[in-house]
This record gives structure tokens, C-alpha cells and sequence, in this order.
């Protein structure tokens, strides 16, 4: 019995990694937003497919999940950003691209809830996307 709690203890001491050294530390880049609401069903998205993203991830209602306009892309916020939303808790993740034709938007998925997002309508939020600190150049 001894060995064993000696050999277990070894076991754990040798592999466990020094996580603290690996977490990625993150900038929080602010900037003001239009957004508007989306669900997936066939009329807002796509007709062959409207639970599968732009990206191709499969969406499904109580993700916590945003679309982008691609401009927004070009600032930072690409597949799997963290942003945060000063209206709503937690953090939500940029799974989906919008059409071309939006400017600064973000769309908020509100699943199947149709009437909740006509509710939600178009309003200007504050956000703040996830950069991280080594990827940030300095001027």
C-alpha cells in the first residue's frame, strides 16, 4: 500500500504541467456596435442549412453565440472572439459572418425565438472583443 501512495504521488508531482506559465492573457478591445438579433431558421439564414454558420460550426438555441459584419473582422474580431456585451451576462463567441452589406454590426443569436429578437429590434451596444496580449503590436 505504501508504494502505491508513493508511486501515485510521484505520478501526480511529474504530470502535472505548470499551467499558470501557459494561460493566455487578453487584451479587451472596446468599441461601439449596431446590433440586431437573428435565429436559426430558414428565412434569416440559410434555407439548405440554417443551424450551420458561415464558419460551419453547428448552432443550436442557448449558445451564446454572435454574427459580425466582415469589416469587423478585419478589426480582430474573427472565428471564436470572446466578446463581451454591456446589455447582456457572460461571454459570447463570434461563430457567424453577416452579408457583406453590414457595417460595424454585430447580430446576437437568439435561437428559435423569433418574437424575442423583433423584441430586441436594432440598438447601439458598447462591446469589448478578446485580443490576446502577445498578438498586440505596440506603436
Amino acid at each position: 500500500m505504501r508504494n502505491i501512495l508513493i508511486l501515485l504521488f510521484i505520478w501526480t508531482t511529474f504530470s502535472c504541467k505548470n499551467k499558470v506559465k501557459d494561460a493566455v492573457v487578453y487584451e479587451w478591445i472596446p468599441m461601439e456596435v449596431t446590433a440586431t438579433a437573428y435565429n436559426s431558421v430558414a428565412w434569416q439564414t440559410s434555407y439548405e442549412h440554417p443551424q450551420i454558420t458561415a464558419w460551419g460550426d453547428s448552432i443550436k438555441p442557448g449558445v451564446k453565440w454572435i454574427a459580425v459584419s466582415r469589416d469587423l473582422l478585419r478589426k480582430g474580431l474573427k472565428h471564436n472572439t470572446m466578446v463581451k456585451i454591456d446589455t447582456f451576462e457572460g461571454i459570447y463567441l463570434v461563430k457567424d459572418k453577416m452579408h457583406y452589406r453590414w457595417r460595424n454590426r454585430i447580430d446576437i443569436y437568439m435561437g428559435k425565438d423569433i418574437e424575442k429578437a423583433k423584441e430586441w429590434g436594432r440598438r447601439k451596444v458598447q462591446i469589448e472583443y478578446a485580443v490576446p496580449k502577445d498578438t498586440i503590436t505596440q506603436p
